[in-house]
C-alpha cells in the first residue's frame, strides 16, 4: 500500500519551543457510527524526548484511514511502546444520545487526557486533586485502554520529571485533529473528569496525516474501537445480526437492513436517524 503523507513532529516541536513539557495528540473514531461508543485516542510525548521519538517513529505510521486493518493491527503494540503514555477514552451510545456527539467527544477526550496525565505525573496528579479515576477496559463510558512506555529507574521520563516538574507546574500542549476544539468546551462541565493539568489545545485539519502524535492516537483509537465492536458481535447473537464484526457499527446497507428488520438494540444511538 502506498502512503503519500508521512507525519512529522514539526507542530509538536513548535509547541515544545513555546514551553510545553508534554505534547498530547488526539484523534477520534466512531463519530458517524450508528452504534457503539465514540472514542478519542490520546498519545503523549515528553517535550525533551521529541527528537528521540522522531527518530524512532514506527515504520508505516500514517493516517489510520490510509492503512489496512492488518497494518493498523501490526502497529498497535509498537505504538504503545513508542508513546510515553497513551489512553483511549470513550463515551457510550447512551451518553451520545443524552449529550450530543460534540460534547460526548469532548468528554471522551478529557477521560483519555486524565488517564495520560495520571500515568505521567503520578503522585503529582494524585496530590493536585482527587478524582474517581475510571479503570481501563470498563463497560461504561470511560477509559477503554491505557498504558505507558516501560520505565526503568533511570528512564528518560523520570529524568524529565525531576528536571521539569519538581519546581513548577507542568504545561501540557495538545494537538486535536480537525477544525473544532471540543476538548476545551467540555472542560469544567459537570460530566468532565477533573484533569490535573488542563491542556492548551490547538486544532490541526488532517492532523493524523501531518502530526506524529495525532497519527499515533488515531491508530490506537481505531484498533481499540474496531476490536470492541468485533467482541460485541462475537459475544452476543443479538449484536452479531447487525454485522458489527464487519461494519464496526457504521451505516452499511446490511446494517441498516438489519435495523429495519430487528429494530435498534441498546448499543444503537437511538436519537439518530438510523434508517
Amino acid at each position: 500500500m502506498s502512503i503519500s503523507a508521512v507525519p512529522t513532529f514539526d507542530l509538536e516541536e513548535s509547541l515544545a519551543r513555546e514551553g510545553y513539557s508534554v505534547i498530547v495528540g488526539f484523534d477520534e473514531v466512531g463519530r458517524g457510527s450508528l452504534a457503539g461508543p465514540v472514542m478519542v485516542g490520546a498519545a503523549a510525548f515528553l517535550a525533551q524526548r521529541l527528537p528521540q521519538a522522531a527518530r524512532s517513529m514506527p515504520h508505516y505510521l500514517a493516517d489510520s484511514k490510509m492503512l489496512t486493518e492488518r497494518r493498523r493491527e501490526a502497529l498497535y503494540e509498537p505504538l504503545q511502546q513508542w508513546a510515553d503514555a497513551w489512553a483511549v477514552g470513550s463515551a457510550t451510545s447512551a451518553e451520545i444520545d443524552e449529550w450530543g456527539i460534540s460534547h460526548a467527544l469532548g468528554i471522551a477526550a478529557l477521560r483519555a487526557l486524565d488517564a495520560v496525565e495520571r500515568t505521567l505525573f503520578g503522585a503529582f496528579a494524585d496530590a493536585s486533586e482527587t478524582t474517581d479515576a475510571m479503570p481501563a477496559a470498563q463497560s461504561e463510558g470511560g477509559i477503554r485502554e491505557q498504558g505507558s512506555m516501560p520505565a526503568p529507574a533511570s528512564s528518560p521520563q523520570q529524568t524529565t520529571l525531576d528536571a521539569d516538574w519538581d519546581a513548577r507546574m507542568p504545561r501540557v500542549g495538545a494537538i486535536l485533529d480537525g477544525p473544532s476544539d471540543y476538548i476545551t468546551k467540555a472542560l469544567g462541565t459537570f460530566e468532565a473528569p477533573a484533569v490535573p493539568v488542563p491542556a492548551h489545545v490547538v486544532t490541526q485539519v488532517k492532523g493524523d496525516q501531518h502530526c506524529g502524535s495525532v497519527a499515533c492516537a488515531a491508530v490506537l483509537a481505531k484498533v481499540t474501537r474496531d476490536r470492541l465492536m468485533t467482541q460485541l458481535a462475537d459475544s452476543n447473537p443479538d449484536y452479531a445480526r447487525y454485522g458489527w464484526a464487519h461494519n464496526k457499527g457504521y451505516g452499511s446497507q446490511a446494517h441498516k437492513a438489519a435495523i429495519a428488520q430487528y429494530g435498534p438494540c441498546d448499543e444503537h444511538r437511538t436519537s439518530w436517524k438510523l434508517l
